[in-house]
């Protein structure tokens, strides 16, 4: 090998480990990565509780209101176009079919799971002895995972107070002789 050759790959060698370097340096200082100088990385992300809410307001924490205020001022119109998304799965009509869910014509004061020609989850089951009470109706639509552990419903839940008591008013609206709401 001569030295010619020799010269040009050794350049080659020093100008990449230049540039490599030379680089690294340009990069510290466009974006300035000193992490002794903060105080904590990254960024902070708070959330207030309902209650520290409240508090920081001024006012205090909402009690929940009972189902029976919430009945007394629900639409049960509304309540329909609310039912338009339960619809996919559910049938509303008398002697309708079950679909991926029970039929729900008359579902209020009806004992949990026993709706005939569906099979129902071992935690619907487990909840045979009890009713659909506007109690129950309302814990489940606003949280089904949470009052039947195990459903086969996929639906999350409505959290809305007054979409949900929409939703129960048309429900109740779904029977040859409607039950009474419950006292506000």
């Amino acid at each position: 090998m001569n030295s010619w050759t020799f010269n040009k790959i050794a350049g080659a060698v020093l100008g990449t480990a230049l540039l490599v370097f030379g680089l690294k340096g340009i990069t510290g200082l466009i974006y300035q990565t000193h992490p002794a100088s903060h105080e904590k990385p990254g960024f902070a992300i708070e959330v207030a509780e309902a209650a520290g809410e409240a508090a920081a307001g001024g006012g205090e924490a909402e009690a929940p209101k009972s189902i029976g205020a919430l009945l007394a001022a629900a639409d049960a119109t509304k309540g329909a176009a609310e039912a338009k998304a339960c619809a996919a799965c559910h049938d509303f009509t008398k002697g309708g079919p079950n679909k991926t869910g029970p039929g729900l014509w008359d579902v209020v004061e009806r004992k949990i799971a026993s709706h005939e020609g569906y099979a129902y989850s071992e935690g619907a089951t487990a909840k045979a002895a009890e009713t659909w009470t506007y109690d129950n109706l309302n814990a489940f639509i606003a949280n089904p995972k949470g009052f039947v552990a195990g459903t086969k419903m996929a639906f999350g839940g409505i959290k809305n107070d007054a979409k949900r008591a929409n939703l129960i008013a048309y429900l109740a609206s779904l029977s040859d002789a409607p039950k009474p709401f419950p006292a506000p």
